[in-house]
């Protein structure tokens, strides 16, 4: 039987005298034994399975660094230059991208389907492991929740793709309907919760829970236009009583005040693991300081030379006197000690991920908040809104995040159609939500994806964009998948 051993060694030193100097065999120490045959059999087997699945579920990491920029740099808030990013950078931009982008394979392909593949192993050899019924029931949740996540986020990036519910099906498969796709998803999270713990209850901080599975079915309801269901579900989680706003805005995203209470579904960030590196790009050149709030550059941060810029029509959207553009830098001291302005070049810098001072090199420690309250909030004031017109409860719920931000109440008199309390809506998030993956969605969703791109002078973007294509290498490896209509 092929054995796997743990073996600890003490230092280069004490080998070398042991090779030399010693006639003796080496005895080995062995602190764990586990082969093929009995590794998922056991707890800690089915349990580093798992924990496989959710470093490939979730996006975080280098992949969120990745999949974060194709996601923002198609739409109205942010873009790029300089770099090797600036290749791809370039076909999002432009809406030029096609199937041979490296990135969608990569991390938005591969990735899903690694976790995938995990958490179906770790479903099939639930029932036969040696541990408790409680944790069968909560590794099963926590599998089930990971495999749906993935095939929603491959549908949000591709359509339909291929819906593999064991390991043991065939490696070529055509892709599912939308409806059979989307009834799996929704029927798996609805599945997970009641074996999912309260939130604080989790074995680690980070893993999903009973919040984080209801956050995640209330977005895709949102998502896929599901309004009655949405709203219902945004409710649900309101009523937990577990969320709320965190009072400063400013402060949320920094690391030493990631764990609140706003953040209800959590891709948490470790230095060098690797963690979160969005703030390399968001520094401009020779950036010193930043003379608002003092921030001095560190020698343990790095200010990379693609270079993460926000299109002034953006910047300059915000009220005056709304907080959350605080995290937007528009001018800064650079190394020579001179001010630079960064105002009316597209050219103002998002540093809502405000750096770890004790980073490592590229990689910050700032959780990446997958879901926070105030998108649940702000998703049934949508929901109701696309229901029943403009009410007074959507009214109170978008001004429960505008107060947070500083600003003054909108009143239900200032709406005289549901369309343009939608356009207030998604105004809304876009202050709310820079820099954190929601904006393409939101614009989909909206049916302003395409529009707003051809209002900015892209004038390649077609409804075809709508998705992103099929990695080429994908198709390659399974002459069963069919690309996407245009490309």
């Amino acid at each position: 039987m092929k054995t796997y051993k743990i073996i600890r060694y003490t230092t280069l030193a004490a080998l070398l005298t042991l090779s030399f100097g010693c006639e003796e065999t080496l005895q080995e120490e062995i602190f764990s034994q586990l082969s093929p045959e009995n590794f998922l059999t056991t707890q800690e087997g089915i349990k580093s399975v798992l924990d496989a699945a959710y470093a490939e579920g979730y996006i975080n990491g280098y992949s969120h660094h990745s999949i974060r920029n194709i996601d923002e740099w198609c739409t109205d808030i942010e873009w790029e230059t300089g770099g090797g990013e600036n290749r791809t950078a370039v076909l999002m931009i432009d809406f030029t991208w096609d199937a041979t982008v490296g990135w969608m394979y990569g991390d938005m392909w591969q990735k899903p389907y690694r976790a995938i593949r995990d958490a179906n192993t770790v479903l099939e050899n639930l029932e036969t492991a040696n541990i408790s019924d409680e944790s069968k029931t909560l590794f099963e949740a926590e599998a089930r929740f990971i495999r749906a996540m993935s095939y929603y986020h491959l549908y949000t990036w591709f359509g339909p793709v291929p819906l593999r519910k064991s390991t043991t099906e065939t490696l070529e498969l055509p892709r599912a309907s939308e409806e059979d796709l989307l009834n799996f998803i929704e029927t798996e999270i609805i599945a997970t919760i009641p074996g999912l713990p309260m939130p604080g209850a989790e074995l680690q901080y980070g893993r999903v829970n009973k919040g984080g599975g209801r956050a995640f079915l209330c977005k895709y309801y949102l998502n896929t236009k599901q309004w009655q269901k949405c709203a219902d579900m945004a409710s649900e989680i309101i009523n937990m009583g577990t969320y709320e706003l965190y009072p400063d805005y400013a402060e949320m995203f920094k690391v030493q005040n990631e764990r609140n209470n706003e953040f209800i579904l959590v891709f948490p960030e470790i230095p060098n693991t690797p963690g979160n590196n969005y703030i390399n790009g968001a520094f401009p050149a020779a950036f010193a300081k930043d003379p608002i709030s003092g921030l001095e550059m560190q020698s343990n941060w790095n200010n990379w030379a693609a270079q993460y810029r926000l299109y002034d029509r953006f910047y300059n959207s915000f009220e005056e006197e709304d907080n959350r553009k605080s995290l937007i830098i528009n001018h800064y001291i650079n190394s020579s000690g001179d001010t630079v302005s960064l105002l009316n070049e597209d050219n103002t810098r998002s540093f809502k991920y405000w750096p770890d001072p004790n980073a490592i090199s590229n990689e910050h420690g700032n959780d990446i908040a997958e879901i926070r309250y105030a998108d649940i909030l702000l998703a049934r004031a949508e929901a109701l809104n696309q229901l029943n017109g403009p009410g007074q409860e959507s009214i109170d719920l978008i001004n429960s995040v505008r107060t947070r931000a500083g600003l003054s109440g909108y009143v239900l008199g200032d709406f005289g159609s549901a369309e343009a309390l939608n356009e207030a809506i998604l105004n809304e998030r876009g202050w709310e939500f820079y820099s954190e993956r929601k904006r393409r969605q939101d614009l989909i969703r909206m049916d302003k994806f395409i529009s707003s791109a051809q209002e900015r002078g892209v004038s390649n973007a077609k409804p075809t964009h709508v998705v992103f294509p099929i990695p080429q290498a994908a198709l390659d490896a399974n002459p069963m998948l069919k690309q996407n209509e245009g490309y």
